[in-house]
């Protein structure tokens, strides 16, 4: 049999049983098994990666390509912001770079003839001294405007809005022909695949959580067991509730997990021993629960139980079962034998 918990090992087996009717059951034997001991608390699952991109120019909007539930390519572009004028900008800048350029042609070819004039004593020194101003004053006016173009090229490149990574937009801020300015929010999203669960930890509790380092997240639907990654408990606590928050990263996984959904977080604080049995063998009736036992004889009989917490595919049962005790995993055909044997004694 097989646990989720890679700490438990549960000491049963499946015994093939011969009954009246020639029929075989596969059977499990009752027993407490060892397990960490647990501390519920309730978490939220969020996203790792989740952001708010925003406007990085000012603008009037001209497309918005994607909208709430879309998923989202990384460096596909998700808004567009009209241009015209981040064009003329960028242009105006390149005339201004090329004039530079050519300025600065200029003032090298005086600067190299002053060197040659100046060696043969045929020009002052004042005259050498300023076609060298004048050459370095041409350097900086090439700089600055190479410095304008890189500011007009990177304002141009802000009017396209793309995705910092592929995920899935969760709100949209703005439409159409809307007047945005810079750090206006335009659209939220998150990344999927990689989330993490955070979870207030009471104070009487953060003690074995930072010694043991040991938790799992359950889904309420199906009782899904998921292991934790990485656990981070924030170095002090929340001073409303006393209590620390933690993180607890999840791996990578196809289960339907989405940001804003409750879980429950498992605490490892200790070990116990419980007694526990395939979720299969139990038989529920409106709110009876019950199992059938198999006595050494080979008669069945229907035990009520009282079942606790799932652990995966398996159950803990509370009470209404002994140790050793042989339980049938089929009940619907350990319940159509039970019928058999009931006749066979009238």
């Amino acid at each position: 049999m097989r646990l989720l918990s890679k700490d438990l090992i549960l000491f049963a087996g499946l015994l093939p049983l011969t009954l009246f009717a020639a029929e075989t059951l596969e059977t499990v034997t009752s027993a407490r098994v060892s397990m960490p001991l647990e501390y519920r608390v309730d978490g939220v699952v969020e996203a790792r990666q989740q952001a708010t991109l925003s406007a990085e120019v000012a603008g009037k909007v001209e497309s918005v390509n994607f909208d709430v539930d879309d998923f989202v390519e990384r460096g596909e572009i998700i808004l567009r912001i009209r241009d015209h004028d981040y064009r003329a900008q960028q242009k105006k800048a390149r005339a201004a770079l090329d004039e530079a350029n050519a300025s600065l042609q200029d003032m090298q070819l005086e600067y190299g003839r002053s060197q040659d004039l100046r060696k043969q004593k045929l020009i002052s020194q004042a005259d050498f001294d300023k076609a060298r101003a004048n050459l370095k004053a041409a350097q900086a006016r090439k700089s600055a405007a190479d410095a304008n173009l890189a500011q007009a090229t990177e304002q141009l490149d802000h009017t396209v809005l793309r995705a910092p990574y592929s995920g899935v937009v969760v709100e949209r801020h703005v439409e159409p022909g809307e007047a945005v300015n810079p750090g206006q929010p335009i659209m939220t999203g998150y990344g999927l695949g990689e989330l993490r669960v955070t979870a207030m930890v009471p104070q009487s509790m953060i003690g074995e959580l930072r010694q043991r380092r040991s938790a799992q997240v359950i889904l309420l639907e199906d009782g899904q067991v998921l292991e934790v990654s990485k656990i981070t408990i924030h170095p002090f606590a929340n001073p409303k509730n006393h209590s620390f928050p933690v993180r607890l990263d999840l791996p990578q996984t196809d289960t339907a997990l989405y940001p804003g959904m409750l879980v429950k977080v498992a605490l490892a604080i200790g070990s116990t021993e419980r007694m526990l049995l395939p979720q299969q063998a139990l038989v529920s009736r409106s709110e009876v629960n019950a199992v059938y036992v198999i006595a050494a004889d080979g008669k069945l009989a229907l035990r009520q139980v009282r079942p606790g917490n799932r652990y995966g595919d398996q159950v803990e049962i509370l009470a209404g079962l002994d140790e050793d005790e042989v339980i049938a995993l089929d009940p619907v055909r350990a319940g159509i034998e039970h019928k058999r044997q009931l006749d066979a004694v009238k």
